[in-house]
């Protein structure tokens, strides 16, 4: 492995730091584990979720999906020397930080190389203190973004920036691939530990580890293992059976390839709900985990109408005890789906909530690549496999951590990432309240869209807690505030006798250039839906189209649908929604029973139906070109009709 050294501080090493990698990179693997050593003399196969990683890097090498970046401030003295020998013990005591990833025939096999001195790379800062805080915060963000050659790197390298002398930010950048959630606080324990040692010129005492990951990841492909993952598919299978996928309302449309690109909003409970929350969990025989989760799933039913809701999370994978010690890509995700009716409540909802947790966790000894293998859900580079929500535990906030001569505590550094389309992230605050981010993929969401999500999950949570066993539909979304904006206030001086398309053109008039619908990435304002509605309009009158009239509507919902809806309304006429999901036979019915003469559809629909008049293709290039943007001033009355609807139980 080559690691970059930018700055002309010597690195110390000397002859018992040399040892020392002997000593702990020479085998002092304890054999207490039930798991077999695997063969060094023969290839040493990927772990599953390893194999997953391999092959997402090989498609995309640059990518910063997959790295985990860690950082910590250290205030006071931050000894070069010991930081390098801390870190190259662990890669001698770790063998899966020192392990690189070949392509030998059809198969990545693990080469494991020989314990090695690491270099740590050091920037020393000048400037103002602003200038070298802003300086920093490039550097690592330059550092948590570089890639990796798995087939010749190590997946781990260093970065120390020095802000003053006694002033430091240690940056320790691995891949994915080798490293996880878990592996953090390993790391961090163990890592502190060496440092104090060699600080004080002591002998580190680390208890030996009874397995290494190549041992756990050979023991994936055992027989008796296969035998248990198969058992474990015919659940998944079952569980999983016609998916749904999970559309929230995003503020753009959605990329044909998913973008990996993320930021963070904060969501928080006060001290007062969140020990409402540890209190209701406690009465429902549960954890605070699980209450979120039926929140969660509850704010994403809001959104999206789905009472069937897939939501990933994710677990450590180290179920077995001598696994508890190891760095390595252990992490697995489920997916927890729970299903309802909204006069459930939402008591209820915590419990199937958490029977579905359980029976995931009963369960989870098969890996998500596995399982995306198997079930063979339709390819949709667009977004994430299987869900597209997740919920995950945040670990407590880290105190600072007191080194020789120093205080250590971490540092935010963070790549950006999104890994699927919104994720909850939350966790004990450390305060008494309850709180953690909402991560959400940028190329879909803003940011304040994601506030407001927030904000309506405190609400749910709030109303929940209030009365457990109210039903789900009538826990309240919006605060008074919101509601106020959403309903609007009684308005006593609009007209009794005004139309709809009237009071929509009133509001042209107050703020013409404010927006009035937005559609993927199309937003309209109040006066550009107007002049479309008032083109359809002028084309509809044209046609002899006015006060009693049934036109056709046959659109997707869309871009067009509102002025074309509109646009009827100014002709004073009325529309048939004709709806192009449903057979072509009852569309046939629908436009000769309510006697349609003219038809407005767009090229996606146009021949579902015939009315045996003339149609409007709305989308057409030019088609409404030309035609007067005034408003039509057709004499409507408040009696007349507005929209004949066909329901699949009556006829009309």
């Amino acid at each position: 492995m080559t690691t970059e050294n930018i700055d002309q501080v010597p690195s110390v090493s000397d002859l018992r730091s040399e040892l020392l990698l002997r000593r702990l990179g020479g085998g002092r693997t304890a054999r207490r584990s039930g798991l077999p050593r695997a063969d060094r003399d023969r290839p040493l196969r990927l772990s599953s979720g390893q194999q997953q990683m391999w092959f997402l890097n090989r498609l995309d090498p640059d990518s910063r999906e997959f790295l985990v970046p860690l950082a910590f401030r250290i205030r006071g003295e931050a000894d070069r020397d010991a930081i390098e020998r801390a870190l190259s013990a662990l890669i001698a005591r770790h063998e899966i930080l020192r392990t690189r990833y070949v392509l030998t025939g059809d198969e990545p096999e693990q080469v494991i190389d020989a314990p090695a001195l690491i270099q740590v790379a050091t920037d020393v800062l000048t400037g103002s203190a602003d200038e070298r805080e802003a300086r920093c915060a490039e550097v690592l963000a330059a550092e948590a973004a570089r890639p990796f050659d798995l087939e010749r790197d190590w997946p781990i390298r260093a970065r120390l920036v020095a802000l003053e002398p006694d002033d430091h930010v240690l940056a320790v950048i691995f891949h994915h691939v080798a490293f996880d959630a878990w592996s953090a606080q390993v790391f961090v324990r163990e890592f502190t530990q060496l440092y104090r040692a060699f600080v004080e010129n002591a002998v580190p005492d680390l208890p030996d580890l009874p397995v290494q990951y190549a041992d756990f990841a050979a023991a994936q492909h055992a027989a008796g293992a296969e035998r248990e993952t198969a058992r474990h598919l015919e659940y998944w299978r079952e569980q999983l059976a016609e998916l749904p996928t999970i559309d929230l309302p995003a503020d753009r449309q959605r990329p044909a390839v998913r973008e990996h690109d993320g930021a963070a909003v904060e969501f928080a409970l006060p001290a007062a709900l969140a020990g409402q929350v540890r209190q209701l969990a406690e009465r429902l025989d549960t954890t605070p985990f699980v209450v979120f989760l039926a929140a969660f799933q509850l704010l994403v039913s809001r959104y999206t109408g789905l009472t069937d809701v897939p939501v990933g999370t994710v677990v450590s994978g180290r179920s077995r005890p001598e696994l508890q010690g190891l760095i390595g890509y252990g992490i697995n995700n489920l997916v927890m789906r729970t299903r309802w009716h909204e006069r459930q409540s939402f008591a209820e909802l915590v419990a199937a909530a958490r029977e579905v947790l359980a029976d995931a966790y009963d369960h989870q000894n098969v890996s998500f690549a596995r399982l995306v293998d198997e079930l063979q859900p339709e390819r949709d580079m667009s977004r994430s496999p299987l869900y597209q929500v997740a919920l995950t535990m945040h670990e407590p906030r880290r105190d600072a951590v007191a080194l020789p001569g120093a205080r250590m505590w971490p540092y935010p550094l963070t790549g950006g990432i999104a890994k699927c389309d919104l994720e909850l992230q939350v966790g004990d605050a450390g305060d008494g309240s309850l709180g953690g981010h909402l991560v959400y993929a940028t190329a879909l969401f803003d940011g304040s869209t994601v506030e407001r999500m927030a904000t309506h999950l405190r609400n749910l949570l709030a109303a929940a807690v209030a009365d457990v066993d109210a039903p789900l539909a009538s826990l309240e979304l919006l605060d008074a505030a919101e509601r106020a904006v959403v309903i609007g206030a009684p308005r006593s001086a609009a007209p009794v006798q005004s139309c709809l398309h009237e009071l929509f053109e009133e509001r042209v008039r107050r703020s013409p250039d404010a927006v009035a619908v937005v559609v993927g990435g199309v937003s309209l304002s109040y006066g550009e839906l107007n002049a479309r509605a008032n083109r359809v309009a002028h084309w509809l009158r044209g046609r002899g189209v006015g006060a009693e009239s049934l036109v056709g509507v046959c659109l997707t919902r869309g871009v067009h649908l509102l002025p074309v809806l509109l646009g009827v309304l100014k002709a004073g006429a009325g529309y048939v929604p004709l709806d192009p999901a449903v057979p072509v036979e009852r569309l046939g019915f629908v436009v000769g029973d309510a006697g349609v003469g003219v038809l407005v559809c767009e090229r996606e629909t146009v021949g579902l139906v015939d009315c045996g008049g003339v149609v409007l293709v709305v989308d057409e290039p030019g088609v409404l070109d030309g035609l007067p943007v005034g408003d039509v001033g057709a004499v409507v009355s408040p009696d007349g009709v507005v929209y004949v609807i066909y329901t699949s139980g009556s006829t009309g």
